[in-house]
């Protein structure tokens, strides 16, 4: 009788989008002077779907819907300022997404929309960029207050599919390119 690996019959996945350089290796250094530990494995990110367990035979159709949702949405511009936290909740700084919210929050909504995609998300969905997360209370203070200024901006054109490996490290997938920005005039038509 042949025993099946059912480690490796599911998967753990993300979607997320990758912060440009300088940005991304500036917030991803923050996070790793805060103590995270996660973030020698996890580079700075907007997430759309957050750490998900599925079937590995599932994820061509994953891809496939991932593919119909980048053609259904449009390159954006996302503005990143100061700083906020989830505290008391869970002990979480972040950099606030100032601009790009709905764009963000209409992707995490059709990213769901995968039927192979099974999912309890138990907060409302809050694009952010982590910067400390489970650290002492002295850490999250400090990284606040020291990127309380920070202010970038971005154009977004795509996001990527990640899996998650034994050592919690994540692995890019796939890419998915958003279909190109159109002018308000084009909108309007």
């Amino acid at each position: 009788m042949l025993r099946t690996d059912v480690a490796r019959e599911r998967t753990t996945i993300g979607v997320a989008i990758d912060l440009p350089d300088p940005w991304g290796s500036e917030l991803t250094a923050a996070r790793l002077a805060a103590g995270d530990p996660a973030a020698a494995h996890v580079p700075a990110h907007v997430t759309l779907l957050g750490p998900t367990v599925v079937a590995a035979a599932d994820l061509p159709a994953i891809d496939r819907h991932l593919t119909g949702v980048a053609a259904r949405h449009s390159a954006f511009e996302v503005r990143l300022r100061g700083t906020g936290t989830f505290r008391p909740l869970t002990q979480v700084v972040f950099v606030a997404v100032a601009a790009g919210i709905s764009e963000c929050e209409r992707l995490h909504e059709a990213v769901l929309g995968a039927a192979a995609i099974e999912t309890s998300v138990p907060f409302p969905y809050h694009p952010h960029v982590t910067v400390a997360h489970n650290v002492a209370p002295e850490a999250l203070d400090a990284v606040f207050a020291d990127l309380a200024g920070y202010e970038a901006v971005f154009a977004v054109d795509g996001f990527a599919l990640f899996e998650h490996d034994e050592g919690g490290r994540w692995r890019s997938h796939a890419k998915y390119r958003l279909s190109p920005r159109r002018s308000a005039a084009d909108q309007r038509r």
